[in-house]
């Protein structure tokens, strides 16, 4: 197979000889490995010196840099092999971790990108659950907002559909226009108004000029009452002609209003 660029995520490929699978064991695993083929291979590797100077894998143990070694063998089905920076004979860094099932490699993913695919398919089913709960929601001016199941459709198709008799207007609606005639009442005050029904608007400002030498009508003639009366009480007489004379005016500016 053609080598592999170092950029591409690892993560998502895998690598297989066929011709090494019926004799892969515990000795020729690293071997296998090491092919020049395969892409998890770095072939700067300890690994590579010490098979070009023909030592064995103990020798590795003196070395500083990159290795591989066999973590864990199950024959014939299962090979774990650890790549891991030496620091010392006794002190090396875990870099990473590959496992070998039925003669193909793959890279065993690290706990950031086991966690990262986890939480990205979560996001996923609940950003479909919502996208999906959006599309049963609906909405009319006259009936606000409700939710339409595909249920509900089946029922409505088994039920006898029954005939319901259509209202001009809903409380909704008339709650909504009488909200907005009293805004726009308020914002666009009438210039014109019809006092009665039949006859021609008039301008606002006239008939507030009307009503004004109404009222002045209506005071002038309780100040004539007013005076009136008190110039009757104020004629000598009897005082029982006094009284009546009082009571019958008396009566006749309360009918007068």
């Amino acid at each position: 197979m053609a080598a592999v660029d170092i950029r591409d995520n690892l993560l998502g490929i895998s690598w297989v000889d066929s011709s090494w699978i019926p004799i892969l064991n515990s000795g020729s695993v690293l071997d296998y490995f090491s092919e020049r083929s395969n892409p998890f291979y770095d072939r700067t590797c300890n690994n590579e010196v010490v098979k070009m100077q023909r030592l064995t894998l103990e020798h590795l143990n003196q070395m500083v840099g990159v290795e591989y070694i066999l973590l864990h063998a199950q024959e014939p089905i299962l090979f774990i092999i650890r790549k891991q920076q030496r620091q010392s004979p006794a002190q090396v860094i875990p870099l990473a971790d590959y496992y070998i099932i039925a003669g193909v490699i793959y890279q065993a993913p690290d706990l950031g990108s086991v966690i990262n695919s986890r939480v990205l398919t979560a996001v996923h089913g609940i950003q479909s659950a919502f996208d999906e709960a959006m599309s049963y929601c609906r909405y009319h001016p006259s009936k606000g907002y409700w939710w339409h199941f595909k249920d509900h459709e089946e029922q409505d198709k088994v039920k006898p559909k029954a005939k319901r008799k259509e209202e001009p207007s809903s409380i909704f609606q008339r709650q909504r226009v009488d909200a907005l005639l009293v805004d726009l009442r308020q914002k666009f005050p009438p210039r014109f108004v019809q006092q009665k029904s039949g006859e021609k608007p008039v301008p606002v400002d006239q008939t507030k000029k009307e009503a004004e030498p109404i009222q002045e009508t209506v005071k002038s003639e309780e100040k004539e009452t007013t005076k009136n009366v008190q110039q009757t009480v104020s004629v000598k007489g009897h005082p029982e002609k006094r009284m009546r004379l009082h009571y019958i005016l008396s009566i006749k500016i309360i009918n007068s209003y």
